[in-house]
């Protein structure tokens, strides 16, 4: 194959170069180099700007905190993500939910997250599938009430597992009296050994028979995703709780009951990393939903 002489590419390259240089020297050019610009520092100072609170909260008293199982740049991202999200959430409800990955639990160290904002509520892991307790509901569930933490449970529910099994698993361990919160279905796998529409048979019967017993629509929990793709063309009736952990979303949506924002917060009392959740309402608000 024929090469082309090594003199006509470079001066073609001379001649690209010196049309680029020409370009920039035009005054579209420098309107347009000088907009971007612009532009590109609008973007920064406003980023600084829509997290300034969170920023200037962790530089200023934040510095010694643990880095439990973050390393330590991420455990401040984290911080001022939390701290952003709950000053937006000033006039909602903050709460938590636990299981038996927090081990024990020292209620009587509970009372703020982010030194600031006050927790109000928990939600307690019961049962999961159709034989499983979790190893410290009880004595969670007894002290969230000792507390004075308004309480719910949930039961994280198991695809490939009989539906009305495990309303009568959840049935037959959690009692709700007068005050407590409606009962949570918590679905976040898709099934191996069925299709979709029979999980969302099993899902239907699940929610029906705990309705019946508790004389209240139960609560589903599941990641945004999930419940958008599978679940919200059949369950719009139902009271919404949605995780969803992206640094971008800033707000809970008005069709969110419930909006569990991060999983790695850290709480007093609390070992490791918690779920913390903003209620869509006020203290009156989260009465009217609970058991009457």
């Amino acid at each position: 194959m024929k090469r082309v002489p090594a003199k006509k590419s470079t001066l073609l390259r001379k001649s690209t170069r010196s049309k680029s240089k020409k370009t920039a020297k035009t005054p579209f050019g420098r309107l347009l180099l000088y907009t971007l610009g612009i532009l590109f520092v609008v973007t920064i100072v406003g980023g600084l700007y829509n997290y300034r609170h969170g920023l200037l909260y962790f530089l200023g008293f934040k510095t010694d905190r643990s880095t439990s199982e973050l390393s330590e740049e991420e455990r401040k991202i984290e911080d001022i993500r939390i701290f952003e999200v709950l000053s937006r959430h000033d006039t909602k409800l903050v709460g938590f939910d636990v299981s038996e990955y927090q081990e024990k639990i020292e209620w009587e160290k509970i009372n703020t997250i982010e030194e600031e904002f006050p927790l109000s509520f928990v939600f307690i892991r019961a049962t999961a599938g159709s034989n499983k307790i979790d190893a410290r509901y009880k004595e969670n569930w007894k002290a969230a009430k000792e507390h004075y933490f308004v309480r719910g449970a949930y039961h994280y529910y198991r695809p490939n597992e009989n539906s009305i099994a495990q309303a009568d698993h959840f049935i037959k361990n959690v009692r709700l009296r007068k005050g407590d919160l409606p009962p949570v279905l918590d679905i976040e796998k898709l099934p191996k050994n069925q299709s979709i529409d029979s999980l969302k048979v099993g899902l239907r019967r699940w929610l029906k028979r705990v309705e019946r017993h508790y004389k209240v629509k139960p609560i589903i929990y599941s990641g945004q995703s999930y419940y958008t793709d599978f679940l919200k063309d059949e369950f719009k009736e139902y009271p919404l709780w949605i995780a969803n952990y992206n640094f971008f979303v800033e707000r809970i949506q008005n069709d969110w009951l419930l909006w569990q924002f991060t999983e790695k917060a850290q709480i007093s009392g609390i070992k490791g990393m918690v779920d913390v959740n903003v209620f869509n309402g006020n203290k009156e608000d989260l009465k009217a939903i609970t058991i009457k």
